[in-house]
């Protein structure tokens, strides 16, 4: 009897001191960038450092679909591939949200998974980084709401700028449904290849969907006139800083100012004038559909 008693303590103790998956991936992941880091420092060939990145990646991608599992949403794959894009911090797309990215191809729809925990410590690594710009809410409810979020977790050489919040009904089952519409750009003003992004919050799963709108956005009228009248202000004063001799700065800022107030007022006009639109009751429709999809309907 004292025998099977040690042996139930043992196993017992040892199931206690299992790392759970969620740990054991994190620690993979950042022993893999502390390595990468380690052989940029020592001038690896750019060959070595991406046969280093792509088996890292392959060991993480293979954690985290046992974590998550197969992806049962409509017409998505079962199987992903991950959504870091790197591990090296010096390249475009390291800290990206860990997850897996479903798609069938890359200009289709696609969707990111991951767990609510990884989602937060995730978040908790973006509250208190060195630039101020970059921080996020440790709250996911929060940080959902913001460009930044999508920027930095779906996104690597773009920002994401928001148009509109669809009036989402949510669907049965789902803790968190939110629906924007909005795209990636890297400068100010319109964007006219615009994205449906949906995120749902279900139990411990994360889905974040993102799809070419459709039917295309529409140009609205007044708020073209919004942006070139803008853009024709900002136009002058970038001729008089060019045209200084001592490179005026005060026209320089007045130039910014202006795309940046023209591109606000821009966003602002279409959030309110889109929803009159004929073609906004099936983008309201694409979010929908796609929401319903990702809860299982």
């Amino acid at each position: 009897m004292r025998l099977i008693w040690m042996l139930l303590f043992a196993l017992a103790s040892a199931v206690a001191f299992a790392a759970p998956p969620e740990d054991d991936y994190i620690a993979a992941r950042d022993k893999a960038i502390s390595d990468i880091a380690a052989l940029e420092s020592s001038n690896a060939q750019v060959e070595t450092l991406d046969a280093e990145n792509s088996k890292a990646q392959a060991d993480l991608e293979k954690r985290l679909s046992a974590i998550l599992g197969p992806l049962a949403v409509t017409d998505f794959p079962a199987t992903g591939t991950i959504n870091l894009e790197s591990l090296s911090p010096s390249d475009i797309g390291f800290g990206m949200l860990d997850g897996l990215r479903y798609a069938k191809s890359d200009e289709g729809p696609s969707i990111v998974a991951t767990t609510r925990g990884l989602a937060d410590r995730w978040l908790q690594s973006r509250a208190d980084g060195d630039d101020e710009s970059l921080r996020l809410p440790i709250s996911l409810d929060e940080a959902l709401k913001l460009d930044a979020f999508y920027t930095q977790a779906i996104g690597s050489d773009a920002a994401f700028v928001k148009t509109l919040d669809f009036p989402l009904k949510k669907p049965e089952g789902a803790d968190i449904a939110i629906a924007r519409l909005g795209g990636w750009t890297q400068d100010v003003g319109p964007i006219y290849d615009q994205q449906v992004v949906v995120t749902i919050v279900k139990g411990d799963r994360v889905l974040i969907a993102e799809a070419p709108a459709s039917p295309p956005v529409p140009k609205i009228a007044a708020c073209e006139a919004i942006w070139t009248a803008a853009d024709a202000t900002a136009q002058k004063f970038q001729e008089t800083y060019q045209g200084s001799d001592l490179k005026d700065q005060q026209a320089y800022d007045s130039a910014n100012a202006a795309w940046e107030k023209g591109d606000g007022d821009y966003r602002a006009c279409m959030g309110e004038r889109l929803p009159g639109d004929p073609a906004f009751p099936a983008l309201l429709a694409e979010a929908q559909q796609l929401a319903d999809h990702m809860v299982g309907k």
